[in-house]
């Protein structure tokens, strides 16, 4: 009888140390607010931890960080959208192979009374003209993210030094998307914003899409795992697991089945 008081109390004793353990096994993920903020890693990453037991804890900042703090070996997986600066990553050796998994695109949005007249326009360039020839209100990111990287490509492209015209009509807010959106709306302004994070976004005014359609607005996304030989804490398995599944049917299908309203925020295209 003490025998078995004995191995029940040793039971009781060991079981949370297991139950613990179990929690333990989790990957950080270094991503971008975009796709935390639209509501698609709410909507997979039960799937995903369902399936392998194997939790994935976030960190959402601009694309651009999002390297530097993989590139610090601040995580276990890399997954944003600059393909560009994705594969200089992978290239310097941060991260092992870059993935694609899926796209949607950039949008222009305004507000109602369109200062600038591109309401309606598919050229993103020349509506960039368009604002700077009206000096119109721009709410930029400023935060080197995807966007940012983005909408400087554009700027470029028409031939605009938003670098003189900072702090004036050019506004940076040095903020996500979310925020950066918010102050858009606040102060009357344009604004360029990936087309998911728009239809999540809550407080939109009168502000509309503008300008869309333009095929430099495509917007894709990868997936890197961060490179064990050069940071040998990375959970190389776990972190691989998570990459393959979203590389997977499954994780396509996931991918493709999160909607706002009926309305499809990203397409998968793993391996296309």
């Amino acid at each position: 009888m003490r025998r078995l008081g004995a191995l029940l109390l040793a039971a009781a004793l060991l079981a949370p140390v297991a139950g613990a353990g179990a929690a333990d096994r989790f990957i950080t993920v270094q991503s971008t607010t975009s796709t935390q903020n639209s509501g698609l890693f709410e909507s997979i990453l039960p799937k995903f931890t369902g399936k392998t037991g194997i939790e994935v804890r976030v960190i959402a900042v601009g694309t651009g960080q999002a390297i530097k703090n993989a590139g610090n070996g601040d995580g276990d997986v890399l997954f944003v959208h600059a393909k560009p600066a994705e594969e200089k990553f992978v290239a310097e050796g941060g991260g092992v192979k870059r993935f694609d998994v899926m796209y949607n695109d950039f949008v222009m949005v305004g507000p109602k009374d369109d200062p600038a007249k591109v309401a309606g326009g598919k050229d993103a360039v020349k509506a960039m003209q368009a604002l700077a020839g009206a000096q119109a209100p721009f709410a930029s990111r400023g935060d080197d993210s995807g966007t940012h990287k983005a909408e400087l490509a554009l700027w470029q492209a028409a031939g605009v030094d938003v670098a003189k015209a900072s702090g004036q009509w050019y506004r940076s807010t040095g903020s996500g998307m979310g925020a950066t959106l918010n102050a858009a709306v606040g102060m009357g302004a344009y604004a360029l914003t990936d087309r998911a994070t728009w239809i999540s976004f809550k407080n939109k005014g009168d502000h509309g899409i503008v300008v869309e359609g333009d095929p430099v607005l495509f917007n894709q996304y990868g997936v890197i795992l961060v490179n064990p030989k050069r940071h040998p804490h990375v959970k190389a398995a776990d972190g691989q697991a998570f990459v393959d599944w979203l590389l997977s049917a499954e994780g396509q299908a996931a991918i493709a089945d999160y909607k706002i309203n009926g309305e499809s925020l990203f397409f998968p295209n793993a391996g296309k």
